[in-house]
């Protein structure tokens, strides 16, 4: 019998980050991304969709998960698009699968508020705790309670600094596309220096992360042009070989697989 986990975000960017640390970031691990309904565990075909337009929005997004598989684990990661629905699209899911032996319960989040990784990792726990799940999460962000069913949040970038997601890609931009970053900095920031943004277009480049989010995107369109910044995450380099030995994306990859009970052995693919 496989191990289950179920795993939600903020959005597509984190789904992709977390299937490179735990498909191609861990050959131990022997998971595989799932292209095909037929392939997938039939105990989570229950969370994908089979109706369309989803809540009749024809311009929604259908919330499919990701999924991946071995032949001992099936995960599922799911965009909560913002953070503000993280915990209700937990206690939807445990709700659909009442009493389902899942190994693993997560979540993870961003710190690109004004409040600390302390207070927005200490509000996500009390409103886990007000739901109807059951579940305890640990004191501390980044630690996974040894359940049954392991459970646990991890505030990035490192559970105590304020950032997000692309403050751990621009420490691997540092070591995997070192000559590439620069050019990539100084050209946001030259854009921002001589206000050469419009001013109805500054509202997200003026936002805490806006800037690293800039310099992420500026990069990951030179690699895939017209792409998305998630397609990159898949398809370059930013999590592999050397990059997975940076300390705080090891963070990330070690919580994941306390999180699932997974084996951890990073790959050397370059």
């Amino acid at each position: 019998m496989r191990k289950y986990g179920y795993l939600v975000v903020e959005g597509p960017h984190d789904v992709e980050f977390c299937y490179r640390l735990l498909s191609g970031g861990n050959r131990a691990s022997g998971l595989q991304r799932v292209q095909s309904l037929a392939d997938l565990d039939k105990e989570l075909k229950v969370l994908v969709p089979d109706k369309f337009p989803h809540k009749g929005d024809l311009q929604k997004r259908v919330p499919v998960p990701l999924f991946l598989q071995s032949k001992t684990h099936s995960i599922a990661i799911h965009s909560a698009v913002g953070d503000s629905n993280l915990v209700d699209r937990l206690e939807e899911t445990v709700a659909m699968l009442n009493k389902f032996p899942f190994t693993g319960l997560g979540i993870m989040l961003d710190s690109d508020s004004q409040e600390t990784s302390a207070k927005r990792y200490s509000q996500l726990r009390e409103r886990v705790k007000k739901t109807s799940m059951g579940l305890s999460f640990p004191v501390s962000p980044g630690a996974v309670a040894s359940g049954p069913p392991r459970c646990g949040a991890f505030v990035l970038p490192d559970n105590a600094s304020q950032g997000t997601l692309e403050d751990l890609l621009l420490e691997s931009a540092a070591v995997q596309y070192a000559n590439l970053l620069p050019v990539a900095k100084n050209y946001v920031d030259a854009a921002i220096r001589e206000n050469l943004i419009p001013q109805n277009h500054r509202q997200d480049i003026d936002k805490p992360a806006g800037r690293n989010k800039a310099v992420i995107g500026a990069m990951a369109t030179l690699f895939k042009p017209g792409k998305a910044i998630q397609t990159s995450i898949q398809d370059n380099a930013w999590l592999r070989a050397e990059a997975l030995s940076i300390p705080k994306i090891k963070a990330v990859q070690q919580f994941l697989a306390d999180l699932f009970d997974l084996p951890i052995e990073h790959s050397s693919e370059s």
